[in-house]
């Protein structure tokens, strides 16, 4: 990142002079700018300025993507008042201070203040704008034009923005004082040295949130976080301080997505919802807190506690009574609020003429006052007044607004930004009362004003070296010391460049083993004999941008930067560097290197991915990759049997790339695997260490490999030590192997033992008195005060060089004279015994020396190079050589762009550097590619020849070969635009071809994107006819981008309609790995569910080039996989290649699905591949006829269509490759081998090639509407009539001075039709009307092969997306010959559900049975329904039937046993009252009260008959009839037995003197009364219950989920209670009283049978009570019936059954003699 930061100024350059080189008009050989872009501002001149950003409208954007106006800026709009008093309150500040007398008296303030629209690209804009003084960029001029500089800006808002602002502002230390950005990171001094805030950090905020959490006793929370630094940064706090501090734990953690996302959304919502956390915490902005209670409002969601950040907790959009019923009760962390007295009255004045000029036309204060009175300023936007708009005066009366711009209560942002300005103000203010000679900078000097410039942007950086002249200069990039740090920041001396520190004796002997070399080789006479080797070192400090810094340093020959004028200035450049230390600082700078071919020798980067010759063409290394370093790893574990390791690796390149290769490799290679993989921090991190140690400290591994760095494995053994883990087995990389500060006697008992690799040891005869003899005036000009000798004599002698330090010597230090004796020193440096990296600088010094002395020694006439040329050292420039584009040209009036790929593969023809490497080698001529490029040229001459179209223009094209490479393509744009092919020129004068006015390519998506992001910024249209990526329809980000392909969303969509059509809903996906694929496979993975109800089994990306080891890993997924459709989103070389491992593993039974990448590839449709790929179904580009065009393309000649000056046309390779012959100046060797010469004369006719054959054109049909789009666009402009245009004031654009953007607006309203009869017009995003054809690959019973199309998909306006399909004509590759069956799970039948397999894609399923009571009666259910309630379901589960329902019934034997025993009952109950009856005279009956005795059996009959209420369906009469029959029959019948008991003791008492009183009680009347009374009681409490709370019928599916059981419900509990317990009551009073009596005389003695009734009575009814709770269903009522006839036959038995045996068989003792005679008897 700093590197990118070291380096943006350049880029800047390059941007902003392409700007102006770019636009030209095609008549003019003069360059202008585009325009500038207008930043929405308010302005105030004064003698310092004050600069300000703040978000005063929401959102920007491009108001007309029409291109009927110039698009010089984005629209910002919804307009923010809170953002708007924000500034005004700044205003109000600096308008305050120069009121001010006290303050900076002599000193007006003013201000810039900008407008960010909540848009980083704006605010960066504007905070550039603030440092240069300039709107347009930013200058490294010295004079500097516009508005002054600011010395000082107020904002941002985001913290975002911030960042990224602070961290440019910062290599100029202009303070940069926020109001609203509370990001924690923004606190690192080092990183952002100029930043400042007057609003808490977020670590503060999420401290205070954690304090509320734990004071509630709330430790369980769900976080939401904005997707921006402001969350990223308070998540992280809260998941490191939320435990420790405040005990709890987060539930979930959810990115609250931007804009518009309803998915996102409502699976947020979800988690919330579904979440056991109550309390949610929002950590982001209002926006994303609206669009987020929209979904909570939808679902629902109630019952949160809300926690708000302080970005959302006062906005008052949230708080309306639509919300408050969710967010009601939120906590909210708030900015302090403050008062601002004055402000109010202020806000009052403020007028449009007063504070702005209105000329500008782009003001805050106008669009406030434009807002705010719903008027426009003249002139008005079309239309307005017509529409009836109002016309702002600027005299409208603001007070009686009623406005929240002028409610001042509440302040709290404005406050900060009150406290920022005035923090400023005091600053300056203090600065110019400093007293001359006591001020805080050098030499006690002051500050002026009048010199206080920004002096950041002429600043210098100085590199800290050690140089040496010579006529050959190689570089060298050194780790000397390994900290930097702004050494001052509190600001009292300019603080020019970073202070490295911690001096590096091993980093500073390598160096000097370089110089040594270069001063042996230039006392080796036989070496370079006459050359002198100079050098130049410098020190990377351990900082990628240093390191960066000197590299650019050593190339151009200057430590400023690198210059893009043809003057040099500085230091020769170097020829060679030898470095960098480490992976990461190499990979940045080699990248760089490589475009200049500029040799870089790396001595100690391992990383194995710079070993990619096409990434880094000219980098060389003298140490082995980390390949070889982690194989040796791997034979030692292998070795010792250890199969189960940890591995620590360090968070670069370096690491990154050894975890790779560890994962990849230690299972194949060792049989091992990976326990853990860990990344060790950089810098302290104690937390991160603990966490690691731990880990370490628990897992089963003893063998722990480290594959990092000193410094990170020093940091990781402080915690290894305090936690004191010991007993483990460490394996070293070459990064600490050798590392002395870790072999001490602490780290010892921890590290011993150790096995590391290491580099080779090598000796270096005379290094040793080479270092000895080491003098910091002998080696190097000590004039730049900081360099590399200089450095190590102070840190060796403890002393300082003149000019010391201030206080130095005064402290007692030591000055240094460079006469202090080394030799008596006892120091690591001296010691030679032990070299390693040094011997690998030694050898690459060598290796360059060498290298050079062979070039040297080269015998002109037999030299390497062209013509047997050799290199001239004072010619030897690397970075001069220049690029020639492989192109086809033809000039006219108007030029076209094209951009093909005519090669298929770029590479460096020739990498051993034995010619000039000025370009890529293209090769694999590609026919059907340069048979576009000339379709284009045919529809250009057609359109020429056309009278009716462009009537009076000739077209021109110039059309380039992109090598299928995004560089060359990349190139190639930039040549259309700037007119040049060399480079983008800076200067005024614009040389080489017209730039173009429209461009038709590129073919590749990945290059699309790259080539119209770029040409988006100028509006030059780029009309596509093969670049299918659907990111290219965001008008956004590619604006002027257009194609005539359909995008790959539309074709993502088709290949999901087949797979719906023909059910398969698991395939796997293969994708390239480039734009192209990676978006079709989101696409995929996000469509394919909802719309074609499949999933993906698996999704792999084909390697590029050859990748055999990946292919094979691909391939046997493939073979593994259940799924039998595979889908292939790639192009054709990906599967050319794909297709020979398919053959070599012989994987068959595929149905294959093609994009339309390689779709009709005849290179695929071989005998050999058609028996794996036949039957292919593939998306194909819609195919087009192109009368004439074979005409054309025989007539192509290259003396005709080229000027073959320039040897590397398209049409001269397109003559080669056909006749297989050279032209003049033939290759070496050509004409020896027997080859022929071209002479352009050859005849094409007779030649067969399929670049004749236009019978298939598809991309070429595509070309075709492409180039008349344009010049239908450029026609339609033509006829534009003046004064009736489209552009501002109704003109019309001129051929004189188009400009891209007018092309534009006439190319998005294009409509025509083509010949062939296909209409074309763009969309809004400009893509065209959708439709591919669907071809499939049939293999002929002769062997031949064909593609034919069987089908289409397309969408129109009024039938939406259309799929036809012919089946009959698809070939199917199977035995069968009918489509392939390709699920995951098959499909479940009604009666099942869907179970997801855990960990798997949703089309893996199982089938499971619905559960009793559910049923699902459709394929593929997700959920089984429940039947209704008085329903079923079936025994299949797939519908349902009615219930059983369930009663005690007639009609079941259960029933039929009660009704019988009950009739039984009854019968007997009637027979024995016909005995009693029939015998009612005689004695026995006469001695038993014979009414009560008739009365007893009527109520026993009755009880009898009272069991039957209980059998049969129960209905309302029945369960009202039930319990009150049986209740009062039991009553009547126990009443009697027990009036029969009282009328024995009676007797008995009557029999007694004195007791003949007692029987008037118990006459005939009394005991019927007393009948009556106990009946009635009972009556009454079965009316009472039956009245309040009365039994009714009811339907139970409690007790069983199949069956209905139909019962009696009896309503009142209590009721049925007091009932049962009347009836107990007086069944226990008789029991007690018959009990008493049993012992009376045989005479009277009916009391004993009264108590063996009643015994048998409880006993029944007690049992009773528990058998009928637990019993279920209908067996209760069974049991109650049980019950009544249990106890009325033992009633009846008991009390009538001795009597009647006397009756009728013992008629005998019937008599009154016998009964009289039983009692005397007795």
């Amino acid at each position: 990142m700093r590197a990118f930061l070291d380096t943006s100024l350049i880029f800047q350059l390059l941007y902003f002079c392409f700007s102006s080189a770019a636009s030209f008009s095609i008549y003019s050989s003069s360059c202008h700018s585009h325009g500038p872009f207008y930043l929405n501002g308010m302005h105030k001149t004064g003698d310092v300025i004050v600069g300000g950003l703040f978000t005063v409208h929401f959102i920007s954007t491009d108001p007309d993507l029409s291109f009927s106006s110039e698009p010089q800026q984005p629209q910002c709009y919804s307009f923010d008042i809170i953002g708007f008093r924000q500034a005004q309150t700044m205003a109000f500040a600096i308008d305050e201070i120069n009121r001010n007398s006290n303050l900076l008296p002599n000193v007006t303030l003013g201000y810039s203040l900008y407008d960010n629209c909540f848009q980083l690209g704006i605010g960066f804009r504007g905070a550039l704008t603030l440092v240069s003084g300039q709107e347009e960029q930013v200058t490294l001029e010295e004079n500097c034009a516009g508005t002054p500089p600011v010395l000082g800006i107020v904002g941002d808002s985001s913290s975002s923005s911030t960042v990224a602002i602070s961290t440019v502002l910062g290599l100029y230390r202009v303070p940069l004082v926020s109001y609203f950005a509370t990001c924690s990171c923004l606190s690192d001094r080092h990183k952002f040295p100029s930043f400042f805030r007057t609003i808490p950090s977020d670590a503060f905020q999420v401290n205070a949130m954690i304090q509320i959490l734990k004071h509630f006793g709330w430790t369980w929370a769900g976080l939401l976080i904005s997707d921006d630094d402001y969350g990223v940064h308070a998540a992280r706090s809260f998941h490191t301080d939320l435990g420790p501090a405040g005990g709890g734990c987060l539930a979930y953690t959810e990115i609250l997505p931007w804009g518009d996302n309803p998915a996102e959304l409502r699976r947020i919502v979800d988690v919330m919802r579904k979440s056991t956390a109550r309390v949610v915490i929002v950590f982001a902005n209002k926006g994303l807190m609206i669009n987020l209670m929209k979904e909570v409002v939808r679902q629902n969601v109630t019952g949160l506690q809300w926690i708000a950040s302080e970005a959302w907790t006062s906005v008052d959009v949230l708080q309306t009574p639509h919300l408050m019923p969710y967010l009601g009760g939120t906590l909210g962390i708030d900015i302090h609020r403050g008062e601002i007295p004055g402000l109010s009255d202020f806000l009052l004045q403020i007028r449009p003429d007063l504070h702005h000029n209105n000329t500008y036309g782009n003001s805050m204060v106008n669009q406030f006052w434009e807002h705010t009175f719903q008027c426009r300023f003249a002139p008005p936007p079309a239309g307005w007044v017509e529409a009836g708009g109002k016309l702002c005066t600027g005299q409208e009366v603001i007070e009686n607004v009623g406005y929240e711009l002028l409610d001042v209560s509440d302040l709290r942002s404005e406050y900060n930004v009150y406290k920022a300005v005035y923090a400023l103000a005091y600053a300056l203010d203090d600065m110019l009362q400093c007293e001359p000679g006591r001020g805080p900078f050098s030499n006690n000097t002051c500050a002026h004003l009048q010199i206080l410039e920004p002096w950041q942007l002429q600043g210098q950086f100085h590199l800290n070296g050690m140089h040496k002249t010579g006529d050959v200069i190689l570089g060298g990039i050194f780790l000397i010391h390994f900290f930097s740090a702004d050494p001052d920041l509190s600001f009292t001396t300019e603080p020019q460049q970073p202070h490295c520190y911690g001096f590096d004796i091993i980093g500073f002997r390598k160096a000097q083993t370089m110089a040594f070399a270069i001063d042996e080789i230039n006392r080796n006479s036989n070496l370079l004999p006459n050359v002198t080797l100079g050098y130049s070192l410098y020190d990377n400090c351990l900082q990628l941008r240093i390191g960066f810094r000197a590299a650019l340093t050593l190339v151009s020959g200057q430590e400023e930067q690198v210059t893009l004028e043809e003057n040099c200035v500085g230091s020769p450049p170097a020829l060679g560097i030898v470095g960098d230390y480490t992976s990461t600082s190499t990979i940045a700078i080699s990248t760089v290197l490589g475009l200049y071919r500029v040799p870089l020798v790396s001595y100690y980067a391992t990383c194995s991915c710079l070993s990619d010759r096409q990434k880094f063409p000219s980098f060389f290394r003298t140490i082995p990759n980390d390949a070889f370093q982690v194989n040796a790893m791997i034979q030692i574990l292998k070795h010792f049997g250890w199969t189960w390791a940890g591995l620590l690796i360090s968070d670069d390149d370096y690491g990154v790339h050894g975890a790779r290769s560890f994962h990849s490799e230690l299972g194949p290679a060792g049989g091992g695997c990976l326990a853990y993989t860990e990344i060790l921090p950089w810098g302290e991190d104690p937390a991160e260490l603990r966490r690691i140690v731990d880990v370490m400290r628990k897992s089963t591994a003893r063998v722990v490999i480290v594959f990092a760095h000193e410094s990170n494995v020093i940091q990781l053994l402080k915690e290894v030590v305090r936690q004191n883990v010991t007993g483990l087995q460490w394996i070293a990389s070459v990064g600490w192997t050798s590392a002395a500060a870790l072999q001490t006697p602490h780290l010892m008992p921890f590290l011993g033992g150790t096995l590391g690799i290491s580099v080779r040891r090598g000796e270096i005869p005379g290094l040793s008195d080479f270092l000895l003899q080491i003098r910091p005036d002998l080696r190097h000009n000590t004039f730049g005060g900081n360099k590399m000798v200089n450095q190590f004599w102070e840190h060796t002698f403890q002393c300082r060089f003149a000019p010391p330090p201030a206080g130095w010597v005064e402290a007692g230090g030591e000055l240094c004279t460079g006469q202090e004796v080394t030799e008596n020193v006892e120091t690591d440096f001296f010691d030679v015994s032990n070299l390693r990296p040094e011997y690998n600088v030694y050898k690459a010094v060598y290796a360059l020396a060498y290298a050079l002395d062979d070039m040297l020694q080269c015998e002109p006439g037999r030299g390497p190079f062209s013509n047997n040329t050799c290199a001239d050292l004072q010619r030897l420039e690397p970075w001069q050589g220049k690029f020639h584009l492989n192109g086809m040209h033809k000039n006219e009036e108007v030029i076209l762009g094209g951009l093909f790929t005519v090669n298929f593969i770029s590479t460096y023809a020739d990498l051993s550097f034995t010619s000039e490497p000025e370009k890529p080698d293209c090769y694999g001529f590609h026919v059907i590619g340069f048979r576009q490029a000339q379709t284009m040229a045919f529809a250009i001459d057609e359109i020429n020849r056309n009278s009716n179209l462009l009537p009076n223009v000739t077209l021109g094209y110039s059309l380039y070969d992109n090598c299928n490479q995004l560089g060359i393509g990349f190139r190639g744009a930039l040549s259309l635009v700037s007119g040049q092919e060399e480079q983008v020129t800076l200067e005024e004068n614009c040389v080489g071809t017209p730039p173009v006015l429209g461009i038709v390519g590129d073919s590749s998506s990945t290059r699309t994107i790259a080539v119209s992001a770029i040409l988006g910024l100028y509006r030059v249209p780029l009309v596509s006819y093969f670049a299918t990526c659907s990111c290219l329809s965001d008008r956004q980000k590619f604006p002027s981008f257009f194609r005539t392909i359909p995008s790959d969303a539309f074709q993502v969509n088709a290949m999901i309609q087949i797979l719906k059509h023909f059910g398969w809903t698991w395939a796997g996906l293969l994708i390239s790995d480039d734009d192209y694929g990676v978006h079709a496979a989101r696409s995929f993975h996000s469509d394919l569910g909802p719309a074609g109800g499949g999933c993906l089994a698996y999704t792999e990306i084909l390697p590029w080039g050859e990748d055999p080891a990946e292919l094979r890993r691909i391939v046997d997924v493939m073979r593994k996989s259940t799924a039998r459709v595979v889908i292939v989103f790639a192009h054709q070389i990906h599967m050319i290649q794909l297709m020979e491992e398919v053959v070599r593993q012989n994987v068959t039974g595929l149905q294959w699905m093609a994009s339309e990448g390689w779709s009709s590839a005849a290179v695929l449709q071989t005998p050999h591949i058609m028996l794996y790929l036949g039957g292919t179904l593939g998306i194909s580009i819609r195919q087009g006829e192109i009368p004439g065009l074979r005409d054309f393309l025989l007539k192509i000649r290259p003396d005709l269509q080229h000027n073959n000056t320039d040897g590397n046309s398209m049409v001269n390779q397109f003559w080669e490759h056909t006749f297989q012959c050279r032209f003049a100046p033939p290759p070496a060797g050509w004409v020896e081998a027997g080859g022929e010469l071209c002479t352009g004369q050859e005849v094409i006719e007779n030649v067969e090639t399929e670049f004749f054959d236009v019978s298939n054109l598809r991309p070429e049909y595509n070309v075709y509407k492409a180039v008349y789009a344009l010049a239908y666009a450029l026609d339609d402009m033509l006829q534009c009539e003046p004064g009736r245009g489209p552009f501002s004031n109704n003109t019309c654009a001129h051929l004189q001075r188009l400009e891209p953007w007018q092309i534009m607006h006439y190319l998005q309203k294009v409509n025509f039709t083509t010949s062939f009869g296909d209409e074309v017009s763009f969309d809004e995003n400009g893509d065209a009307l959708p439709i591919y054809d669907i071809m499939n690959w049939v293999w002929l019973p002769d062997g031949r092969t064909k593609v034919q199309r069987v089908g289409e998909v397309k969408r129109s306006a009024f039938k939406g997306e259309e799929l036809t399909l012919d089946e009959n004509k698809i070939f199917w590759n199977f035995e069968s010959k009918q489509p392939p069956r390709s699920v995951c799970s098959e499909s479940c039948p009604p009666g099942t559900r869907i179970v997801r397999k855990k960990g798997e894609p949703e089309c893996c399923f199982d089938c499971v049975p619905c559960s009793e009571g559910k049923i699902s009666n459709t394929t593929d259910s997700l959920e089984c329904t429940n039947c209704p309630e008085d329903f079923w379901s079936s025994p299949k589960r797939d519908h349902c039937v009615p219930k059983k329902t369930e009663f005690l019934s007639y009609h079941e034997p259960l029933g039929i046993c009660l009704t019988t025993i009950s009739l039984l009952g009854t019968f007997i109950c009637v027979l024995v009252l016909g005995i009693f009856i029939h015998h009612h005279s005689t004695p026995i009956v006469r001695a038993n009260n014979s009414e009560l005795s008739f009365l007893l059996l009527v109520s026993l009959k009755l009880c009898f008959l009272c069991s039957l209420l209980f059998i049969g369906r129960p209905r309302l009469w029945t369960c009202q009839l039930r319990h009150a029959a049986f209740g009062i029959s039991f009553v009547l019948c126990v009443s009697c037995i027990l009036v029969k008991t009282m009328v024995v003791l009676a007797v008995f008492r009557a029999s007694k003197p004195g007791g003949e009183s007692s029987l008037k009680w118990f006459g005939a009347v009394q005991q019927r009364g007393t009948v009556l009374v106990l009946t009635s009681v009972q009556a009454a409490i079965c009316t009472v219950w039956l009245v309040s709370a009365s039994p009714v019928p009811h339907k139970n599916t409690q007790y069983h989920s199949d069956k209905i059981v139909y019962e009696c419900v009896v309503g009142s509990t209590v009721g049925f209670a007091v009932l049962l317990g009347y009836i107990g009551l007086l069944a226990v009073l008789s029991f007690l009283l018959a009990f008493l009596a049993r012992n009376l005389p045989d005479s009277f003695n009916e009391a004993k049978l009264i108590t063996f009734s009643m015994l048998i009575f409880c006993a029944v009814w007690v049992a009773f009570v528990p058998a009928y709770i637990s019993s279920p269903g209908k067996y209760s009522d069974a049991v109650e019936v049980f019950a009544i006839l249990a106890s009325s036959f033992g009633l009846l038995v008991a009390l009538f059954g001795p009597k009647c045996y006397i009756i009728l068989l013992r008629p005998e003792r019937n008599t009154k003699k016998a009964i009289m005679g039983r009692s005397i008897g007795s």
